[in-house]
């Protein structure tokens, strides 16, 4: 009501069912845990509007919209129309991604009337804007499939994230830092299992046990003499003990 908008109707439910949503996730380095992951979705309360006010306390002090690129092509081929920091676009903040920039929902069309229209964009520490998504409901997918990685939405900007950023993506999500490598090679992560090798039936072909050789019998004969023959004599040498 304050700035006569309304919330996209999945950001509405998103806060109906919770005021903001906060997570993070550390790491074991030493024994010792360090935090690393960071996932988060500004309560109502805090869904603050940028460049309405000054950044300084300063009399005559700037704002953001007197330090808009003003000579910035917008709307080229397919690209969408960059925001404004005036009062032709309402820019509401979701994430203050721990001081890396800002995560924020953007109604582009803010005059003569508020166009219920929104999409989620990046603005980073040198205020520049790169496009994220449409939705919320996407904006929330990404968050979730990037496990809330330092400056993991600096992968959507054409300088990419920073080494030691590459560094934890290439240990957590290998094929989203490797997406070049994805579309150049499509079968490079595909399973490439022949199913019809690991199911195929083997006939196994039966042992055939060997028949230890007939003995004649005249052999047999003489080994069963010898055998009593010792049995009678070792009787004979236990009676002389």
């Amino acid at each position: 009501q304050k700035n006569s908008c309304v919330l996209p109707e999945d950001l509405k439910n998103f806060y109906l069912m919770t005021d903001g949503f906060q997570m993070t996730w550390s790491v074991k380095t030493d024994d010792t845990p360090m935090p690393l992951g960071s996932m988060v979705i500004n309560s109502v309360s805090k869904l603050c509007r940028l460049g309405g006010s000054s950044m300084y306390t300063l009399p005559n002090a700037p704002t953001l919209a007197d330090l808009e690129d003003d000579t910035d092509e917008e709307g080229n081929g397919d690209k969408p129309e960059k925001p404004h920091f005036d009062s032709r676009s309402l820019i509401f903040e979701l994430d203050p991604c721990n001081g890396n920039g800002k995560v924020c929902l953007v109604y582009k069309h803010a005059e003569p009337v508020v166009s219920p229209d929104t999409e989620i964009w990046f603005l980073d520490r040198a205020l520049y804007w790169h496009f994220l998504t449409k939705t919320f409901t996407a904006y929330y997918r990404l968050l979730i499939t990037h496990l809330g990685l330092p400056q993991w939405q600096y992968a959507f900007t054409s300088y990419g994230v920073s080494p030691q950023a590459k560094q934890w993506f290439n240990m957590y999500k290998p094929i989203t830092i490797n997406t070049a490598l994805l579309s150049e090679e499509a079968d490079s992560f595909v399973n490439k299992l022949d199913p019809n090798k690991v199911f195929k039936s083997k006939n196994k072909t039966p042992v055939l046990k060997k028949k230890p050789p007939s003995q004649p019998p005249g052999s047999q004969k003489s080994h069963t003499s010898m055998t009593s023959a010792k049995t009678s004599s070792l009787a004979g040498n236990s009676s002389r003990k």
